[in-house]
C-alpha cells in the first residue's frame, strides 16, 4: 500500500511539475495486471488503495502477462504500468515491476524518487479528490490482437500443429488464442491457474511437461513460457529443447540474411560462446551486457540496435516491443520457420553450443568476491587453463546470498572439474571472510 501511494505522489508530481497534485484537467492513471498467484489479490488490492489515497485513477487488467501491461499502458496513454509478479518464481514468492508511459522501464531518477518518498508517511488525499478504480473488460483481447499485429499478414500457420504450455500463468487466457487465430492447430497444457501451480514442473522453466505433450499429440512444435509470459523456449517434434540463444539466433540470422537487422545483437554475459561465433561468422556485430533484460535493453538503446536477450529466453524485438515478450518472440521464429520453410532444427545448425556447467555457492550476504584476492586469483588460474576456448564467470544473484560460477568450454569432464573447483575456492574465501569479521568484531 506504501509502495502505491508513493509511486502515486511521485507519478502525480511528474504530471504536474512543483505541485504534487494533479490538475482536475489533467489525467493520471496507472494500470496494474498480475499474474495467476495467489498472493496478487492481495497486493493488487493493497496498490489499488495506496495509488487511490494518492489522488490516481487505477486500471485493473486481472492477469495478464508482463509485456501485455507494458502494451497496454502506452495503449492506453495512461502515466504507468504496475505487475505483480514474480516471473518463473514458485508460487509463495511474487515482485513488483513497474513501466513507465511509453512501455519501458521507469527511469532511475523516477525510481530513486519512489523510494525517497517510501521514508515519508502516508497523507491520503481529500475525500473529492481520491483516485478512482475501473476494469478494463476488453485488455485480453487487445492484446491478443497486439501480437497477432507482429506477425506477417501475408503469412500464416496453417497446417502447423503446436503444443503451447502457458505454465498456469498469466499468458493461461492468451497465448493459445494468438496461435490459433494465425491459423495453427493449437494444443494448449498449463492453462488451469489455481494459484498454487503456477510454473510448477511446467512451463519454459520445466520444458519435461512440453517435451512429452509435443510427442504425445504428435505436435510440429512445442512453445513454452513462464508465469509471466515474458520469456520463451521451444521444442520440437524430436523433443529437443532450443533456449534463448537458439531462438535469438534464428531471428537475427533470418533478418540479416533478409537485410532487415539493423546493428547488431545484444547478448549477455551468460549468452554461449557459441551463439557469439555463429552470429560474428555472419559478420553481425554482437555485444554483451550484464545478466538481465534491463541491461540489454540499454545496451540496445545506447547503439541504437533492436535485437537482444538471454539463454533463459528473454528476448527483446524492439521493432515489435519495448520489452521481452514470450508470445512476440515465439510468432518472430514462427516467421523464420514459415518464410524459410525450413525446420527449426536446420535453422540453428550453425550455432554449436559450448557445455556450460553452473554451480551455485552460499555465501554471506556482504561478502564482496570481485573484492577478494584467493577468489580472483582462482578465475585468473582458470581461464588460463582453458587457453581461449572457454569462459568463467562469476556473479553474484541479485535476489538471493549466492555466487554464481559458470564455466563454459569444448570439453563437459573439463568445465565441470573447473567449477567445481572455482566453487570450492569461493566457499573457503567466504568462510574465511567470515572469521575474519568475527575476529574484527572481538577486537573492537
Amino acid at each position: 500500500m506504501h509502495l502505491g501511494y508513493a509511486a502515486g505522489k511521485v507519478l502525480t508530481a511528474a504530471a504536474t511539475p512543483g505541485t504534487g497534485q494533479h490538475s482536475s484537467d489533467q489525467h493520471t492513471g496507472v494500470l496494474i495486471g498480475k499474474d495467476t498467484r495467489i498472493s496478487g489479490y492481495m497486493l493488487e488490492s493493497a496498490l489499488q488503495a495506496g495509488l487511490s489515497a494518492a489522488g490516481v485513477d487505477i486500471y485493473l487488467a486481472g492477469p495478464m502477462p508482463t509485456p501485455a501491461v507494458a502494451y497496454l499502458t502506452r495503449a492506453l496513454r495512461l502515466s504507468a504500468g504496475i505487475v505483480i509478479s514474480a516471473s518463473h518464481n514458485p508460487f509463495a514468492d511474487n515482485g513488483i515491476k513497474f513501466f513507465a508511459a511509453h512501455g519501458n522501464k521507469l527511469p532511475d531518477a523516477v525510481e530513486h524518487s519512489i523510494e525517497a518518498q517510501l521514508e515519508l508517511p502516508i497523507e491520503t488525499m481529500p475525500s473529492e479528490k481520491l483516485g478512482k478504480a475501473r476494469r478494463i473488460g476488453d485488455a485480453a483481447g487487445r492484446y491478443i490482437e497486439f501480437c497477432k499485429s507482429t506477425f506477417p499478414t501475408e503469412l500464416d500457420l496453417r497446417g502447423i500443429k503446436l503444443v503451447i504450455d502457458c505454465a498456469h500463468g498469466a499468458t493461461y487466457h492468451v497465448a493459445g488464442e494468438v496461435f490459433h487465430e494465425l491459423g495453427a492447430d493449437v494444443v494448449t497444457i498449463g492453462n488451469r491457474p489455481d494459484g498454487l501451480n503456477i510454473n510448477h514442473d511446467c512451463g519454459a522453466v520445466h520444458p519435461q511437461a512440453l517435451q512429452d505433450a509435443v510427442k504425445a499429440n504428435g505436435a510440429d512444435l512445442g512453445i513454452g513460457f513462464d508465469g509471466d509470459g515474458d520469456r520463451v523456449v521451444m521444442v520440437d517434434a524430436d523433443g529437443r529443447i532450443y533456449d534463448g540463444d537458439e531462438l535469438l539466433y534464428v531471428i537475427a540470422a533470418f533478418r540479416h540474411a533478409a537485410g532487415l537487422l539493423e546493428g547488431g545483437v545484444v547478448g549477455t554475459l551468460m549468452t554461449n560462446l557459441g551463439m557469439e561465433r555463429a552470429l560474428t561468422g555472419l559478420g553481425v556485430p554482437f555485444l554483451r551486457a550484464a545478466v538481465g533484460d534491463r541491461y540489454v535493453l540499454e545496451k540496445l538503446q545506447e547503439n541504437q540496435w533492436q535485437l537482444g536477450g538471454e539463454n533463459s529466453g528473454h528476448i527483446i524485438c524492439l521493432d515489435r516491443h519495448t520489452t521481452g515478450d514470450g508470445i512476440v518472440s515465439a510468432l518472430q521464429v514462427l516467421h523464420a520457420v514459415r518464410a524459410l520453410n525450413k525446420p527449426l532444427s536446420d535453422l540453428v545448425k550453425p550455432v554449436a553450443l559450448y557445455p556450460q556447467v553452473l554451480v551455485n555457492v552460499r555465501v554471506a550476504r556482504d561478502f564482496d568476491f570481485r573484492s577478494n584476492a584467493a577468489v580472483m586469483d582462482a578465475v585468473k588460474e582458470h581461464e588460463q587453463s582453458l587457453s581461449g576456448d572457454g569462459r568463467v564467470l562469476l556473479r553474484a544473484s541479485g535476489t538471493e546470498p549466492v555466487i554464481r560460477v559458470m564455466v563454459e568450454g569444448a570439453d563437459p569432464k573439463q568445465i565441470r572439474k573447473h567449477a567445481d573447483e572455482l566453487a570450492q575456492a569461493v566457499t573457503l574465501a567466504a568462510r574465511a571472510s567470515v572469521e575474519e569479521g568475527k575476529l574484527a568484531t572481538q577486537e573492537k
